[in-house]
């Protein structure tokens, strides 16, 4: 029997690419050892970013009218939010940081650039590994702007290309298995702990309806690829955490078309099937935690806030191998960071006082226009409801509402929002208002998983 060369070769390709095809893509270069079994493990988990590089803007009138009528972010003191929590990093140094996605305000390259540079300071800083998955703001994102004095303009947002090489040393050039259909990815940090960075953006269509879709989903190829994941996993006695932009549950009963995946019960049946259960989520900016089954076979979604949005708080999760996982929330400590880097400017110096005012004069003013504007009510009346709107929205994101419930229920502004059930003009708000209030005991900010 005689041997061909190039046949033989043929024969040694199509081999390699079985054994891959079986874990969609692998990737081997520039992946470091994993921390040996055994070991504890610290993670910080943030989501949300929203960056914008400083050459998007010049800071006049045009960024200044977007932000202040914008959804809470406080764009204004990005860099400086950002740097806070690099110092943070930098100081408690957790062996990894995990971002789910929305990492820039609307996919500007030169955001993610500028972002992606952060990252490596922070890295080469700290020794901490970075893992991020996109959000539905970050690629072919067609509202990408700069803003210049009053005008804003078009600029180059990334595609997903382009996302995957931006950010390819946090995550991508250290996943041991990719999704052949989306930028999702297998990476082991730890032998005993690995992360399941889930791609559920739908930005292939953002071209057809010229924005930025909201919903997310998993694909049928993908979730084959995830059972794989699972079983290697299994087989090398490995627990995996599931990273997602999307939510897995309803976190609102007012708000969750959009922000909960599509087809998202087919997902938690195959999350269920693998025993996937501990899944990290962002997207919907509030802190909060939905479970669903039995505690043996319990699948927890954390929602986690928005990095650069009151309170500007992130998660912290530690693995221990005797008592497996303990969640908490921590808030970066905007004004000691600026007290330490000598800066001058009074709303840093005094920034946790100056952000929750925006945050909550904005609740307020929106409430209190929309009551006044009925005409039903007087100044007093208007104001209470406003007062509700402000303390429940304050601790709605922050996931602490559940400290509030008996303070609320008994409170002027609520009574008058149970009873404008009839008031055509106050449907939507009072409907959110309702929202916010708990329907059950869990503690939002805190979580052990034996």
């Amino acid at each position: 029997m005689s041997f061909h060369p190039k046949k033989l070769l043929l024969s040694s390709f199509l081999l390699v690419f079985i054994v891959l095809s079986l874990m969609g893509t692998a990737c081997s270069s520039n992946r470091p050892d994993p921390i040996v079994s055994g070991t504890e493990l610290s993670m910080f988990i943030t989501t949300d970013i929203h960056y914008i590089a400083d050459s998007v803007h010049d800071n006049g009138s045009a960024f200044q009218k977007y932000w202040k009528t914008g959804d809470g972010r406080q764009l204004n003191y990005i860099d400086e939010i950002v740097s806070a929590f690099g110092s943070k990093v930098e100081k408690e140094k957790p062996d990894i940081l995990i971002v789910s996605g929305d990492l820039t305000t609307n996919g500007e390259k030169e955001s993610h650039l500028a972002l992606a540079k952060k990252f490596k300071e922070i890295e080469e800083a700290s020794g901490t590994s970075i893992y991020v998955i996109p959000g539905n703001h970050d690629i072919s994102n067609p509202w990408a702007r700069g803003f210049k004095e009053d005008k804003k303009f078009k600029v180059p947002s990334v595609d997903s290309s382009e996302f995957k090489d931006i950010y390819k040393d946090f995550g991508f050039s250290e996943a041991i298995s990719r999704d052949n259909y989306s930028l999702s990815y297998l990476a082991a940090p730890s032998e005993d702990v690995w992360l399941l960075m889930l791609d559920t953006c739908e930005y292939y269509l953002n071209d057809k309806t010229n924005t930025p879709v909201t919903n997310g989903e998993l694909g049928e190829n993908t979730l084959k690829w995830i059972e794989k994941c699972s079983k290697l996993a299994k087989e090398k006695n490995a627990r995996i955490v599931t990273v997602m932009h999307h939510n897995l549950y309803n976190h609102s009963s007012r708000i969750h078309y959009g922000f909960t995946l599509d087809n998202h019960i087919n997902v938690e049946n195959t999350f269920r099937d693998n025993g996937l259960n501990l899944v990290f989520s962002g997207h919907l900016h509030i802190q909060d935690i939905k479970y669903k089954g039995e505690e043996e076979n319990r699948i927890y979604d954390i929602a986690s806030s928005s990095m650069v949005m009151y309170p500007f708080q992130y998660g912290v999760l530690d693995y221990s191998p005797e008592s497996g996982f303990d969640y908490k929330t921590d808030r970066v400590d905007i004004e000691n960071w600026a007290r330490e880097n000598g800066k001058t400017d009074e709303n840093l110096l005094n920034f946790a006082t100056y952000s929750e005012d925006f945050f909550t004069n904005a609740s307020f003013a929106k409430a209190y226009n929309v009551v006044a504007e009925t005409g039903l009510y007087s100044v007093i009346e208007a104001g209470y409801m406003a007062e509700t709107m402000k303390l429940l929205n304050l601790n709605y994101f922050r996931g602490t509402t559940g400290l509030i419930k008996e303070q609320i229920e008994n409170s002027s502004g609520y009574k008058l929002w149970i009873a404008a059930d009839q008031v055509e003009a106050l449907e939507a708000m009072r409907a959110y208002i309702l929202s916010m209030i708990p329907h059950n005991d869990i503690d939002n900010n805190k979580l052990q998983i034996k």
